[in-house]
């Protein structure tokens, strides 16, 4: 071998040599910008799970939230039903009373007004059914009062009128005036837990 092809095989054995240790440092640098990428998508992946699971968390919640009170409104809308089921039938039966059984629940509201006196009035219907010792009977209840002729534009019940002063004893009137009491009554005994 001569000395020109010593000397170009020692040049390419250096290039060689430096083309493997490039090599060699760009493949350690490659490995540590992996890693380092690896060690990111690791961490950003972790991030973004535990983003992810705290969203599912407050999503779950807040149907959970969503559903119990949808839920608990229709039950309330439910109870809301039953309960105006009930004091509709309570005026029906008010309303639908035999004649003696009528009246008795009359001369118990006449009591309730003891001490007062003026003119009753009545529909027409129990106009046409009213015992004949029915003011005897009020009186004797505490009402000093007279029944009018006049009948009244009323379901059942009656009305006092003293003056410029209405007693409204009309059975609808009642139970609206206590439906707060009803309520409570029906709630107890349909509802209870």
């Amino acid at each position: 071998m001569n000395g020109g092809d010593k000397i170009i095989e020692r040049i390419m054995a250096d290039s060689k040599k430096s083309v493997d240790e490039i090599m060699a440092q760009a493949a350690n640098e490659c490995s540590a910008v992996m890693q380092e990428a690896e060690k990111t998508a690791d961490k950003n992946t972790a991030e973004i799970n535990a983003k992810t699971a705290a969203k599912l968390r407050q999503i779950e919640a807040s149907s959970k939230s969503r559903a119990e009170l949808e839920t608990r409104n229709a039950l309330l809308k439910q109870r809301r039903k039953e309960i105006d089921k009930t004091v509709e039938a309570l005026h029906d039966y008010l309303l639908n009373l035999g004649d003696r059984e009528y009246f008795d629940a009359l001369y118990r509201l006449a009591a309730q007004l003891k001490g007062k006196s003026g003119e009753i009035f009545l529909n027409k219907k129990d106009l046409g059914r009213l015992p004949s010792d029915f003011e005897s009977v009020i009186r004797e209840k505490g009402l000093d009062a007279t029944v009018s002729k006049t009948p009244a534009d009323i379901a059942g019940g009656f009305v006092l009128k003293s003056g410029d002063i209405e007693e409204n004893m009309e059975f609808g009137a009642l139970i609206g005036s206590r439906r707060d009491e009803i309520e409570d009554l029906i709630n107890r005994e349909l509802f209870a837990q």
